[in-house]
């Protein structure tokens, strides 16, 4: 095969991912000459531990170039692999936001209200990095790209969390905010595991990326941006695209192609899931934020705050 027609057929799903053309190519040869494809999680319980760990750690806002400090997503049917940003504050954002513990408030009455972090989730040194896991599920997730020492260092220092790493098993109160979750309409992993696998596509070209999500009425999703891609990339690579999901725009108020520049105008697509009819209601605010040495300073010492 030519070499530009090969990466041609590696060009979307590159973009939504981050993974290399050399990673890519011994994958082609099963393809047919078609677009390379991005596979969706093979187990549900796969898929909803992507949807968990995807909605705890969009909350970290955005300092660095890439959303939820992923500059990488290497997605397999079995397992899903992230390369983080090679930072240590990003690396204690995953660790305090994901690794469960109890909250202290007894008022609650929502069981998923009990836990803080992802209910059940579990981690274990690998080879190549921390591997994420949910005790007797087929679920797992590879962090990679930074030293799998400074995870350690980090979660020795979590030790007011009382984190819930040390039982083997899931405690009760975990096992109740699983099941909650899943009976729940307000988090659906059929939209959250896939763009976990694609949170590239949300990047835009600037040096600071920032994707949040969450759910709005009725089982709809909210889906922001504060300086995302041009709408047509966004729109083809989770929509029409040969590795996008098939969403189809409902409604667009789109600023990308204008003739001068709007600070305080962003852009608006409302996507329909067809499979299930839900909608999700994207914005870019286009915040136009820059790296500054302000920002440098900030980074500088979130990493020296790291590990205290």
């Amino acid at each position: 095969m030519p070499p530009q027609a090969a990466l041609a057929l590696t060009e979307d799903r590159r973009r939504s991912t981050g993974e290399s053309h050399q990673a890519l190519c011994a994958l082609l040869r099963d393809t047919g000459g078609q677009p390379l494809r991005i596979p969706a999680a093979r187990h549900p319980e796969q898929a909803q531990m992507e949807t968990a760990v995807f909605l705890a750690c969009c909350k970290i806002g955005g300092l660095s170039a890439h959303p939820l400090g992923i500059v990488q997503v290497r997605p397999g049917e079995d397992q899903l692999a992230l390369r983080l940003a090679n930072e240590p504050y990003i690396v204690r954002y995953w660790a305090e936001f994901l690794l469960p513990r109890l909250n202290d408030y007894d008022e609650f009455s929502d069981p998923q209200d009990r836990i803080i972090g992802v209910p059940g989730l579990r981690y274990r040194r690998e080879r190549g990095g921390i591997c994420l896991y949910r005790p007797g599920t087929p679920a797992s997730i590879l962090l990679t790209g930074f030293t799998p020492h400074w995870w350690d260092r980090v979660v020795d220092r979590l030790t007011d969390y009382d984190l819930l790493q040390s039982k083997p098993d899931w405690t009760p109160e975990e096992r109740a905010a699983y099941a909650a979750a899943a009976a729940s309409p307000c988090d659906p992993p059929s939209i959250y595991s896939p763009l976990l696998r694609r949170i590239r596509a949300t990047a835009g070209p600037g040096p600071i990326n920032s994707t949040d999500a969450w759910h709005a009425v009725g089982g709809d999703v909210r889906l922001e941006t504060t300086d995302g891609p041009p709408c047509p990339d966004l729109i083809r690579l989770l929509g029409d695209g040969p590795t996008g999901l098939g969403w189809e725009v409902d409604h667009k108020g789109c600023t990308c192609l204008c003739d001068h520049t709007h600070s305080d105008v962003g852009c608006t697509i409302d996507f329909r899931e067809p499979t299930t009819g839900r909608f999700v209601y994207y914005s870019n605010t286009k915040w136009g934020r820059t790296l500054g040495d302000g920002r440098c300073d900030r980074i500088a010492e979130m990493n020296r705050a790291a590990f205290t």
